[in-house]
């Protein structure tokens, strides 16, 4: 009996990297720069597509662009047949490669994970690993339902991964949760005997309160407000003090002694080892969010990602008392 292939019916190939573009970030002209097109090839490309299915995939209301249903239904997987596709070529293309691409929050890959780097290096000396650091892998306080342009894009590598800060819902992907970091204050030590000295959580009424404008709040109020309900003070005002952009500037002034900050342990584990940084008091608050491996399904199950995922799990586990 012969064997009978029927023809795959799509519509221009092209069509679904252009719609996918756009969708994900719900603009034209975004998606156009990104393909290096204009803006009215987007919008030729997106019309073929929908008069193939006969039904209309955005919604185009003046200057606002949305998914319909149809377009929200499809643009999943979209994404997993493109992720699949770079995969597919990504194998086939780098047959004996073994490249990793990491991106991560700016204070978490300098604080924890390039300081444990060497030793996945000497487990896996065949992978050559890449770090980048960006803030847009931490969610926004409130996070917009729907795609996030915010998360990695595996069809501009497929060997990248993310180590991302936030809820863990990421459609689309896998996501490992990898720690969930407990809040603590940290100050320099000669803040501990300075004047007024820091001994007990009402001490700190006397001391600059330092703010990290870069944590999620996950709609729970300004951190200070809650660590010190959870200490059981009241009576000081919690909008003083400077406030900075990303952890790694709060961790700066810190070290420099010029106030005291909630900051995740995680992060200050060798500064306090080193005796640069104390933690004047033993009450931790739990982070509302988490830092979460986030990898393309497509690229779940390659080797390198799966050895970079239980080094991570380990490096996790095996973290310091501090």
């Amino acid at each position: 009996m012969g064997v009978f292939f029927l023809a795959y019916r799509l519509p221009p190939l092209s069509t679904f990297r252009t719609f996918e573009s756009a969708a994900r970030h719900l603009s034209f002209r975004k998606a156009a720069e990104e393909l290096h097109v204009t803006p009215s090839a987007v919008s030729q490309q997106i019309k073929t597509l929908e008069s193939w299915l006969g039904r209309p995939l955005f919604h185009r209301r003046q200057n606002l662009l949305q998914l319909t249903e149809d377009g929200m239904a499809m643009f999943p997987r979209v994404r997993e047949g493109l992720d699949c596709f770079a995969a597919a070529v990504e194998t086939t293309r780098h047959d004996t490669a073994l490249t990793l691409n990491v991106t991560a929050p700016p204070s978490c890959a300098t604080r924890w994970l390039v300081p444990r780097l060497s030793r996945f290096s000497t487990a896996h000396p065949a992978v050559a690993i890449r770090v980048t650091s960006s803030v847009d892998n931490i969610d926004g306080p409130h996070p917009v339902a729907g795609p996030k342009n915010e998360l990695i894009d595996p069809r501009d590598d497929a060997g990248e991964v993310a180590i991302r800060f936030g809820t863990g819902l990421y459609p689309g992907y896998q996501v490992e949760k990898i720690l969930t970091p407990d809040f603590v204050v940290a100050c320099s030590p000669r803040l501990l005997t300075g004047e007024p000295p820091l001994r007990s959580p009402g001490d700190l009424s006397g001391h600059i309160l330092i703010h990290d404008e870069s944590i999620p709040s996950a709609g729970k109020g300004p951190i200070w407000g809650a660590w010190l309900k959870l200490a059981g003070v009241d009576g000081i005002d919690i909008e003083r003090g400077p406030r900075f952009s990303n952890t790694l500037l709060v961790l700066e002034a810190v070290l420099e002694g010029q106030g005291v900050a909630l900051v995740p342990k995680p992060l200050i584990e060798a500064d306090v080892a080193a005796g640069r940084l104390n933690l004047p008091f033993t009450i931790h608050l739990p982070s509302a969010y988490s830092y979460f491996l986030v990898v393309p399904g497509a690229l779940a199950e390659q080797d390198t990602v799966a050895a970079f995922r239980e080094w991570l799990h380990a490096e996790a586990t095996a973290l310091p008392a501090v």
